[in-house]
């Protein structure tokens, strides 16, 4: 299937959203692009859904319009606006077949040959051979490819996706991460997905949107947000994060030299957030799998100009494809490490005294005065 649903950018103009005195999404501006798969992402209560349902008409915006192309759709009724919306429950007609259920757009606007729209559409999503079944004989996974088949089916220009894999199971989640993305490519219509799930996010989405308490953090490509995160929300939220409180030593040749407890590090000044000024604080971040761990007795054969300093092993997690290092140092403690298991060192137990090192082009710096711990996830949390 071929057919690209004409319409234009989705583009949200000043859209805010209060609950008398609580404000759900404080007024914000966002263009989503024509044929895009475009994400969401951010933990419960950022404002993510509510932007969602606020595009489908599902909620009234408190300030704001809503355009689909140059059209204000802010006033219609989600019926008026060419757009459909996947949920996590699927709604599917559990008395009707797989080809009624896809159907029952059509019929409803009066359509009476469907039979061929709804085979091509049982194939996009490949369950061509599952048509005569009733929903209850689908997995999870299917199920929810016949939703998006009936979504699909009345060509909207934008469809709309509220956490359409949380009920999933973790690798049939990641099969339909892929399948959505294949069938987003082949249709070509503008999808907006939204997810609590970083994975997930970086997996499907062109452009991510990072969202926390109502307001957009940061926009970009998921590659952008996470090698360049712009605030501590979005280092710790989008992956792991060490963030090391530093103090600038020298800022010269696009490079800033940094002193933390006894250990001068260095970065692109390109990756600072701020204008770092010498004398100044700087919040220095590295991805855990960025760093490399050495035995001590090993320190010597590390190459010269590479970030490093000195720490002891706390603990540490096998978990496969992985070795995930805690390790404590004067410069900040619990920094967390990743190395893959391809050459394990069998000294590199918790109690060892190690060198931990990397590339300072793999480092980035943030501002001082940001919370240091935005974004990190507790137990209370997730739980």
């Amino acid at each position: 299937m071929t057919d690209k649903t004409a319409g234009g950018d989705v583009r949200l103009t000043g859209i805010g959203k209060t609950y008398g005195s609580f404000t759900a999404v404080h007024p914000l501006d966002l263009t989503v692009p024509e044929g895009s798969f475009f994400a969401l992402l951010g933990a419960s209560g950022c404002g993510k859904t509510t932007t969602l349902r606020m595009i489908a008409g599902l909620e009234d915006p408190t300030t704001g319009s809503v355009f689909l192309g140059d059209r204000d759709v802010t006033d219609l009724p989600p019926y008026k606006r060419p757009v459909n919306t996947v949920f996590q429950s699927y709604a599917l007609f559990p008395h009707l077949t797989i080809h009624e259920n896809v159907a029952f757009g059509l019929r409803r606007r009066g359509i009476r040959s469907v039979k061929k729209q709804v085979d091509e559409m049982l194939e996009l999503v490949q369950l061509g051979d599952k048509a005569r079944h009733k929903p209850h004989q689908l997995s999870g996974g299917q199920q929810q490819r016949v939703a998006v088949a009936r979504a699909l089916i009345n060509h909207p220009q934008v469809l709309l996706l509220d956490e359409p894999l949380g009920a999933l199971d973790l690798k049939l989640r990641r099969q339909m991460q892929l399948e959505l993305k294949r069938i987003q490519t082949e249709v070509g219509i503008t999808f907006v997905h939204v997810t609590h799930d970083q994975e997930e996010a970086m997996t499907m989405a062109d452009t991510v949107a990072v969202m926390n308490g109502g307001r957009v953090e940061q926009l970009g490509a998921p590659s952008d947000l996470y090698e360049n995160p712009q605030t501590t929300f979005v280092a710790n939220f989008l992956g792991t994060s060490n963030l090391i409180e530093a103090q600038v030593a020298e800022v010269a040749g696009g490079e800033v030299a940094v002193t933390a407890a006894d250990a001068g590090l260095r970065l692109p000044t390109a990756r600072c957030a701020t204008p770092p000024r010498t004398g100044g604080k700087l919040l220095v971040g590295v991805r855990p799998e960025k760093i490399s761990l050495a035995h001590a007795d090993d320190a010597d054969g590390i190459a010269e100009g590479r970030n490093r300093f000195t720490g002891k092993i706390a603990d540490s997690s096998f978990i496969g494809v992985s070795t995930q290092f805690v390790v404590d140092s004067p410069v900040c403690p619990e920094l967390e490490v990743y190395v893959q298991n391809v050459e394990r060192d069998p000294r590199l137990v918790p109690g060892a005294e190690v060198v931990l090192h990397w590339n300072p082009e793999h480092t980035f710096g943030l501002d001082a005065a940001m919370d240091i711990d935005a974004g990190v996830e507790t137990v209370e949390e997730t739980a």
